[in-house]
């Protein structure tokens, strides 16, 4: 079972199977030398984002670190809240963790992407109250596309695969969020009087 995700999509995204393929001359990532450390713990990039953000009650609390390479890992804890089935994740729950996790990469390339495109596999039931341990990585860079792929497991790093994912994100200009963001939220964020707080709100969209 597979579905698409759009979340921040870019306009003109190719679609079908054949956009997550990396063409010919995709290059190699390259990880920024800015990038955090392998080992650091990425934090929330905005505080009201629902995978990562610590004020949405109901988010997924997804914390990722930054590993060796164009890597990272992450994990969240399933609660009643993400349910769909009884006492199962919700698919749009866990399509949204690996959202999140393969977003995340783009602080280790330190560009500014957005979701273009995203298949999900589904190959487990997920029960709540377990701990889903993410693992993802860049595979190939072709100009503005970013090509990505994760892995779910239930439990630990080497439990049992739940969930699986492709993906490519688009690099944009931080104008992308600024006129397409509710003014609402874009002003509060820009209005922070903490700086490191206001430029990570727009520096990536994981």
């Amino acid at each position: 079972m597979s579905i698409s995700n759009s979340r921040g999509a870019a306009p003109g995204t190719p679609a079908g199977a054949a956009a997550l393929t990396p063409p010919a001359d995709a290059t190699a990532p390259v990880r920024h030398p800015d990038a955090p450390a392998p080992g650091e713990l990425l934090g929330a990039h905005y505080e009201h984002c629902f995978g990562c953000g610590g004020a949405q009650p109901h988010g997924l609390h997804l914390a990722a670190r930054a590993e060796e390479g164009v890597r990272v890992t992450a994990e969240f804890t399933v609660r009643p809240a993400h349910q769909g089935a009884p006492g199962l994740a919700h698919g749009g729950v866990l399509a949204t963790a690996m959202d999140e996790t393969l977003g995340s990469l783009n602080w280790l390339l330190r560009v500014i992407a957005v979701t273009g495109k995203l298949e999900t596999d589904f190959v487990r039931p997920v029960p709540v109250d377990t701990v889903l341990h993410l693992d993802a990585e860049v595979v190939a860079v072709a100009g503005r596309k970013i090509y990505c792929t994760a892995v779910g497991r239930i439990g630990s790093p080497d439990g049992p695969v739940a969930v699986r994912a492709n993906a490519l994100f688009i690099e944009v200009k931080v104008d992308h969020f600024i006129d397409n963001g509710r003014p609402e939220e874009i002003q509060a964020a820009m209005a922070d009087p903490d700086q490191v707080r206001r430029a990570r709100a727009f520096e990536v969209n994981p």
